[in-house]
């Protein structure tokens, strides 16, 4: 008895936490609007309020400042109250941001309401829904990650088309107002049917079995201080979302520069997005088996693949079949740092950590999606962007290839001190 209230352990792997992880993913779909309607809306934002590019890139950047620091803060309430709570009043948030986006008079109005409401409010869909289903699973938890983190990926498929649909027919602010409507009336239900709290351990506590990983991370633990892990996920995942941030971005408005129209970019970044599931629930259950961090660095080698395709090709059959191309590469990339966390870091910590973790990447995302604006202003297209983005892809490379070298050696060090000793 804990507060006059039975804790009521959870069996890892069991139908319950399948049907948790169903609606967890649920609530990622409808939440996760917020990082796919700032980009389907910026053609029709810059030529509204008649700004530049780089301008009009400034609601996403602001959108990725506040889904980071809003995935770490709703990280923190996830560990300390559990999921109820913090997901009903993101839901709430975002019907607040996509009214106030609406009724936005300039640049600045449509942005604040994307950074400080939208984009802080969609984050609960994603790090901490990610942390939060990981306790419910013991022998698939990579797999039930990267299906949770496939919800942020249904949203950019579904989202994206529909509200085109809406801008077409009503206009970008009406589009808007029903996507408010729509997060409030299906995430706060959602949020009562999830109100079951994970049993977590302590921090410095003995874990359960059923929470008990089942074997060491596969490449070997790392020999890094935790403080020493964390900077350097921070750094890789920073690359390696400046990187992706390009295609993801600018796709719509590229097309709409070629003279393909938006109505084909937006086409392109559902394709992208859908083919990125599928990447997403494979990553998962490759890494089930190889590892977080040789997940980790396939993807970002094959992501780099793409981005060289970007940079060679640009007609239109091309671009479908590279976007497609690039969602499957890249798909797997940031659930994968989630399950590299789950791996090296306390679960207790979970929450907070992927936030962190995760707030890296997203700040990548903005810091590359602003950089790509920039640098199509100051060049005129994007072919200067896309080997821009690569090089930022080889840093990451370079550093998750240098912890699994590490984790690898360490490994094999211990064995053959184990091998002597014995």
């Amino acid at each position: 008895m804990r507060g006059g209230k039975r804790m009521v352990h959870i069996t890892a792997d069991s139908r319950l936490s399948w049907l948790r992880l169903a609606l967890a993913t649920l609530a990622a779909t409808v939440g996760g609007v917020g990082m796919w309607s700032v980009v389907v809306a910026l053609p029709a934002v810059e030529a509204e309020f008649g700004i530049s590019r780089a301008a009009a890139s400034l609601p996403y950047t602001l959108t990725m400042v506040g889904f980071a620091l809003g995935g770490v803060a709703f990280g923190r309430a996830v560990d300390r109250f559990g999921l109820a709570r913090p997901l009903a009043v993101a839901g709430i948030a975002l019907g607040l941001g996509y009214a106030g986006a609406a009724a936005a008079q300039n640049l600045w109005q449509f942005a604040l309401a994307q950074g400080l409401l939208i984009g802080a409010a969609s984050s609960i869909g994603f790090g901490p829904l990610m942390a939060e289903v990981s306790h419910w699973f013991h022998r698939h938890r990579a797999t039930a990650i990267a299906v949770c983190a496939a919800g942020n990926y249904l949203a950019g498929a579904f989202w994206p088309p529909v509200m085109q649909q809406m801008m077409a027919a009503q206009g970008w602010r009406v589009a808007h107002l029903v996507i408010g409507l729509t997060c409030v009336a299906v995430l706060v239900p959602l949020a009562w049917t999830l109100r079951r709290p994970a049993v977590r351990p302590a921090a410095g506590t003995a874990p359960p079995p059923a929470a008990m990983p089942v074997a060491r991370p596969a490449g070997g633990t790392l020999p890094l201080s935790p403080a020493a892990l964390q900077v350097s996920l921070w750094v890789a995942g920073i690359a390696c979302c400046v990187a992706m941030a390009t295609p993801q971005v600018h796709i719509v408005a590229y097309c709409g520069d070629l003279g393909y129209g938006v109505a084909r970019g937006t086409q392109m970044l559902a394709l992208m997005l859908a083919c990125g599931i599928v990447s997403r629930v494979a990553s998962g259950w490759v890494a089930d088996r190889i590892g977080g961090l040789r997940t980790l660095l396939l993807g970002s080698v094959l992501q780099g693949v793409a981005l060289v395709l970007y940079a060679l090709f640009d007609g239109l059959l091309s671009l479908y079949v590279i976007s497609a191309l690039f969602g499957l590469f890249q798909g797997g990339l940031v659930p994968s740092y989630a399950i590299v966390v789950r791996e090296h870091f306390p679960a207790a910590e979970a929450g907070e950590r992927v936030g962190k973790t995760l707030m890296a990447t997203l700040l990548g995302m903005a810091l590359g999606g602003w950089l790509a604006g920039r640098i199509f202003d100051w060049s005129g297209g994007y072919h200067a962007a896309f080997v821009h983005g690569l090089a930022w892809n080889l840093l990451n490379i370079t550093v998750i290839g240098w912890l699994l070298w590490l984790a690898t050696r360490h490994n094999a060090t211990g064995g053959r001190l184990a091998r002597a000793a014995g």
